[in-house]
């Protein structure tokens, strides 16, 4: 029992307590309290001043420990349970959060913070069916309550149901306008969306609210790059950094900037920085890396990739990106277990990589389509409802897109631009979209600017505005010269540029995406088993899918051996494919074939160094003198056509053909050998012998081609022979044929359009031979 004196005393010490705690002075209230505990121990109000002063000074054990003592005198207020809830949830001791807001719930069953707490909490341990039953509750009781609003949306938000969450982020800043962070999560719903424009509202509607909000500043950073609009991104994280100094995200985002914009240096100064703050930043690492290949510092580069592997296994994309790394380099270790790993991640339906590296590492089309199918499935846009639908009034000419970043001094442009110049016009309108560089002197960008009708530069529009305008351009047949390749900008299609969306050229394989409408190709490429590993329709041209340049010049200049390191005499093999495209098998093969024709050697694209390095000590590990293997390196164009009249035979690779370089090959009058796979990669350039009328250069099998390039090297007549009908149908068969090729092309965007116009669905095109 107290005193009279002694209660007087502990009201009065309460009353100072709480008087000071509002003007926060927290140590004076404390030390009230724990006098108060002198006096009477299981004081509750002096308790529960504890742990409320405690969990306000984020010293949550000692809340727990506070609230503890509260309810083991009084065991049924709903208050104190609530507040050891929060204490035990920013704990992350979550089972034990929930307990103590079901407690609460128990107590006062109209307790709404409790129930939309407890929501969180359900949340973080990913329970989100029993979290959005537990706002549910809140809001019942309270239809007021903002706070239970936002949450809803923030686990609806996690469940991939971005409308669901903006519905209710806009039900929170209704009954609460000033809600900074709701209008902020709007926003990521927003940008989920691809709705860039609004998102960008809903984070300045946040900022004006509260200016020194850094997240807001990094999401509207990021919307902005997703714009294109790349000084106003970096200005943003620049304010989001100045408000939080070790903000990492803002740095690895700037430096993504600095990536897309092509200043890699930049981006790299940016990536240290955000390794600098969290030396655990896998995604930091990871990008460290994509930068470090750009500048092909490719030792370093597998470095980097390597660190974010080691920190999180999971990574989408890393795996592929480090593999292809050592595949440019032709670093063969643990090419095995890579592969092996690759395959497992692919076919489980992860998310594992980017489908471009796939090509040059399988011939399998069920892998291909697979790895496309999961890289579309991470991707979202929300095309305009009906649009492949819209009917226009016939127009006399055909409007037709081609989009693309390699509108330059690039192998795809290489192979085009004839066909631009030809394109029929009394039929055919044709517009250039540009995403690419601008590079200047560039001879080849000069004549493409003549050859198109308009050519827009895009590069700082957003992929939604592209397409925007391609619709306002009325375009009928968008033709994506990309596809998943370098640069490619596939969200343009997957916001519906045209009515009718084409995969052409640039990536040699099927998209899987609902917004490609067909695939261009030919009966080699994708013979009719085939199909069912392609989503597209196919567009089957007679001849070859290829076009060509037919006007490529060979310069005039005769190299010899010397000029370009070969030795006085014996056999050239050469092959000027990318080295990523060379497999440990085949350059087994290679080297067997070296092996059997004395005093031969293979010339071989030098794409890098370490390439070559690498590639030398594999000749040696199979026996192969490494001065047998000669290296060239860049060159101009009519140059690199020239050289090839020192080679005897051009060696294709398997899982990827040789696709440009087979053409240059044919067009310079150098036999190609190749062995013809399953996937598209690997039959192009068999499609290119057909067309010249070479199949005897085609072989179906590792052994075939191998005893094939064995005997051309020992029959000289009969290589003489293959040497001298290339040039007899160099210029009589299709292969080089652009006016042909031109009228095919047509004809199977004619047909397309008017399948269209008839509101017909996409189907196999057949065009016959003219």
């Amino acid at each position: 029992m107290t005193s009279i004196h002694e209660q007087s005393r502990i009201e009065e010490l309460l009353t100072q307590a709480h008087l000071v705690c509002q003007q926060g002075q927290l140590a004076q209230a404390q030390r009230h309290c724990l006098e108060i505990l002198e006096i009477l121990p299981d004081h509750v109000d002096a308790l529960t001043l504890l742990g409320v002063i405690a969990l306000y000074e984020q010293n949550l054990l000692r809340a727990v420990e506070w609230f503890d003592r509260v309810i083991a005198i009084s065991p049924y207020n709903a208050v104190i349970h609530f507040r050891r809830g929060v204490a035990l949830q920013v704990l992350v001791r979550l089972e034990e959060a929930i307990s103590s807001y079901d407690k609460a719930i128990g107590v006062k069953p109209d307790h709404a913070e409790a129930w939309s707490n407890r929501g969180l909490a359900l949340h973080g341990l990913k329970r989100f069916d029993d979290a959005l039953a537990s706002y549910g509750k809140a809001i019942a009781i309270n239809q007021e309550y903002a706070e239970a609003y936002y949450n809803l949306g923030f686990t609806l938000q996690e469940l991939t149901r971005p409308e669901e969450a903006i519905s209710c982020y806009d039900k929170a800043t209704t009954i609460k306008p000033d809600y900074a962070e709701a209008w902020s999560n709007r926003g990521l719903a927003l940008q989920e969306l691809k709705r860039f424009e609004a998102a960008l509202a809903s984070y300045d509607k946040a900022l004006e609210i509260r200016h020194e909000y850094a997240e807001a500043w990094y999401n509207r950073g990021n919307v902005l790059k997703e714009l294109r609009h790349s000084a106003m991104a970096l200005a943003s994280y620049d304010r989001a950094i100045t408000i939080r100094p070790d903000y990492a995200e803002a740095y690895l985002n700037r430096g993504n900037v600095f990536l897309d914009i092509g200043q890699f240096e930049d981006a790299l100064i940016n990536y240290n920085r955000a390794i600098g703050i969290n030396p655990h930043y896998a995604s930091a690492y990871s990008n460290r890396g994509a930068a470090l290949k750009e500048l092909r510092r490719f030792e370093a580069a597998l470095a980097s990739y390597g660190q974010a592997l080691s920190i999180n296994p999971e990574g989408e994309f890393w795996l592929v990106a480090y593999f292809h790394i050592k595949m440019v380099i032709c670093d063969w270790s643990s090419f095995g277990e890579l592969s092996d790993q690759l395959a497992i991640n692919i076919m489980q339906e992860e998310r594992a990589c980017n489908p471009f590296p796939v090509l040059a590492l399988t011939d399998s089309p069920v892998m291909i389509q697979q790895a496309a199918s999961n890289y579309v499935g991470n991707r979202h846009a929300e095309p305009p409802q009906g649009y492949e639908n819209i009917q226009r009034e016939r127009r006399g000419k055909i409007r037709i897109g081609y989009y693309s970043a390699d509108f330059h001094n690039h192998a795809t442009a290489q192979l085009m631009v004839e066909l631009f110049e030809m394109h029929d016009r009394s039929r055919f309108e044709i517009i250039a979209f540009s995403f690419g560089p601008d590079p200047q002197n560039d001879d080849m960008r000069k004549r493409l600017l003549l050859a198109f009708d308009r050519f827009i530069d895009v590069r700082a529009i957003s992929d939604r505005d592209v397409a925007s305008l391609s619709r306002e351009l009325e375009i009928d047949i968008a033709v994506d010269l990309k596809g998943f390749t370098k640069d490619a900008r596939t969200d343009i299609f997957a916001f519906r540029a045209a009515p009718v969306q084409v995969n052409y050229l640039g990536y040699p394989g099927t998209m899987v995406a609902e917004y490609i409408d067909y695939l261009i190709a030919d009966h080699t490429l994708i013979p009719e088993r085939l199909q069912p590993y392609y989503t597209e329709k196919i567009a089957y041209l007679p001849d070859t899918y290829q076009v060509n340049d037919a006007k490529r010049r060979i310069a005039d200049k005769i190299f010899s051996r010397e000029d370009m390191g070969l030795p006085q005499t014996g056999f050239v093999f050469c092959c000027f494919n990318n080295n990523y495209k060379i497999t440990p098998e085949t350059f087994d093969c290679w080297m067997r074939i070296l092996k059997s024709i004395e005093g031969s050697v293979l010339w071989l694209f030098e794409d890098s160094p370490q390439a070559s390095a690498n590639l030398h000590r594999e000749a040696v590990r199979r026996g192969v003198d490494p001065g047998r293997l000669v290296f060239a390196q860049r060159m101009a164009l009519p140059e690199h056509l020239a050289r090839h009249r020192l080679a005897d035979l051009f060696l294709d690779t398997l899982p990827y053909n040789a696709h440009t370089t087979a053409s240059d090959a044919l067009w310079a009058g150098l036999p190609v050998l190749t062995c013809m796979g399953e996937s598209f990669a690997g039959r192009v350039a068999a499609s290119l012998l057909n067309a010249i009328e070479l199949p005897e250069l085609i072989t179906l099998s590792q052994e075939g081609y191998e005893a094939l390039a064995i005997e051309l090297a020992t029959d000289q007549d009969k290589l003489a022979g293959i040497r001298r009908k290339l040039e007899k149908n160099r210029l009589s068969t299709p292969l080089f044929d652009i006016g042909r090729f031109t009228r095919h092309i047509e004809a199977a965007y004619t047909e397309m359009y008017e399948r269209h116009r008839l509101n017909l669905a996409p189907d196999h095109i057949y065009i016959r031979p003219s």
